[in-house]
């Protein structure tokens, strides 16, 4: 078994990029033109959890419970606030647009020469705010992301 940490982790914003019914594959996303956003403190949390569905039977006493349609919980980004990187100010103007954004995450994991695992996803940037806290922090941009979509994973792979 093997395990990593999250340091060197990277995360991209990529264009626009349409719901769709069938869920994503790696395939959808070949075509994405990809920015870094760089200074990342916190990459938060990334998956599905399905809605829950009750039903209380009167015979039996007893609450039945029913998974639902899945939903993402959102995706919090912490950034160290850079005005010059292209891919914070990408995301922040995405936050004011309405579409979904293409996404990327790569993480520190490539075996010697090989390639690194992978995460994409759409979202819509929910906020883009600004966190200044005391005179001995680091003014930072926190990103939240409203995950549309399945994540699609791609494992490291050998050389």
């Amino acid at each position: 078994m093997t395990i990593y940490a999250t340091a060197g982790a990277k995360v991209f914003i990529g264009g626009v990029m349409a719901q769709q019914s069938d869920d994503f594959v790696e395939s959808d996303f070949s075509s994405e033109t990809w920015v870094q956003i760089k200074e990342l403190e916190a990459l938060g949390s990334l998956g599905d959890a399905a809605e829950e569905i009750t039903f209380s039977a009167i015979g039996e006493a007893r609450t039945k419970r029913l998974k639902g349609s899945r939903a993402s919980p959102p995706m919090e980004l912490v950034c160290g606030l850079d005005y010059s990187d292209a891919g914070q100010t990408a995301a922040i103007a995405a936050e004011k647009e309405i579409h979904d954004y293409a996404f990327k995450v790569e993480f520190n994991d490539a075996p010697e020469g090989g390639t690194p695992s992978e995460r994409y996803f759409i979202a819509k940037v929910a906020s883009a705010s600004e966190a200044y806290d005391t005179a001995n922090s680091v003014m930072k941009l926190n990103l939240s992301l409203w995950v549309n979509s399945n994540v699609v994973r791609v494992d490291a792979a050998e050389a």
